[in-house]
């Protein structure tokens, strides 16, 4: 598949989830939108008291397989990225966590998610957020320029998952963190599955295998990379039962003493 096509093919549909939150509607991250989903049914990411005074379609919006802001511990007055912040839930909590001294950037390509992501910001009162549009593969801030990435179930939607950890390496401050909730891969996943649109915007055909995600990591120049699968799918699109599962899955820039690696 070409990389436009799949960044066509995600636009569109979270585009569609976008409206429908808007409208009333509920929002997934899998193949299939209902309790029966393999990736976000019955999953319950958030605590009613982080909800609590939160936008009701930020949360209906909150399209991931893991809660990263339960990931790292963040500090007032400290830089936030997420990387595909769809409709804001993961920006409005950080938020909280770094205080009115503290920034927190939401990424995004798609407009309909920003106009909601923004809309949620009004209704919540929360002025030191801002949300940009671009491509995770290309993040549109300086060197340097952020203390924390977080980012939920959306790495695995980028054709190019090199770039974008080498982009994630190159905002952050020495020092920086990184930490996700993602899609990972166990064992051998068929050419069909990969080759399947809807299964890639449905956060199963791109996810990488944990260990190539980890080797992707060291070589973008993370060090302390860990990868903590903690719910294991059972046959997915007919693949072999644990071949998919989210992770955690966190890293640190060195502090000292690094360079940029070279990029291709």
């Amino acid at each position: 598949m070409q990389s436009n096509d799949i960044r066509e093919a995600v636009q569109k549909k979270y585009g569609e989830i976008a409206a429908a939150v808007k409208s009333g509607g509920s929002s997934c991250c899998g193949p299939s939108c209902s309790s029966e989903d393999p990736i976000t049914g019955n999953l319950n990411l958030y605590q009613k008291e982080q909800t609590a005074g939160l936008p009701k379609e930020a949360v209906a919006a909150s399209l991931g397989c893991g809660n990263p802001t339960a990931l790292i511990d963040l500090r007032e007055g400290e830089t936030v990225l997420d990387l595909g912040s769809g409709g804001g839930i993961d920006v409005l909590l950080s938020a909280r966590r770094v205080g009115p001294s503290g920034k927190v950037y939401g990424l995004d390509m798609t407009d309909e998610m920003l106009d909601l992501a923004r809309e949620n910001q009004r209704k919540g009162g929360v002025t030191h957020v801002e949300f940009l549009k671009g491509d995770i593969q290309a993040i549109p801030l300086p060197d340097h320029s952020v203390d924390v990435v977080i980012s939920n179930c959306v790495i695995n939607l980028a054709p190019d998952k090199t770039k974008v950890l080498q982009e994630a390496f190159r905002v952050l401050r020495p020092g920086g963190r990184f930490a996700v909730s993602d899609v990972v891969v166990r064992g051998q996943v068929s050419l069909t599955v990969r080759r399947d649109m809807e299964l890639w915007v449905g956060c199963i055909a791109g996810a990488l295998d944990q260990e190539d995600y980890r080797n992707k990591l060291i070589a973008a120049g993370f060090d302390d990379v860990d990868i903590d699968t903690w719910r294991v799918y059972d046959g997915i699109s007919g693949e072999a039962d644990g071949t998919f599962a989210s992770a955690f899955i966190r890293a640190r820039k060195p502090a000292t003493n690094y360079e940029l690696p070279a990029t291709s």
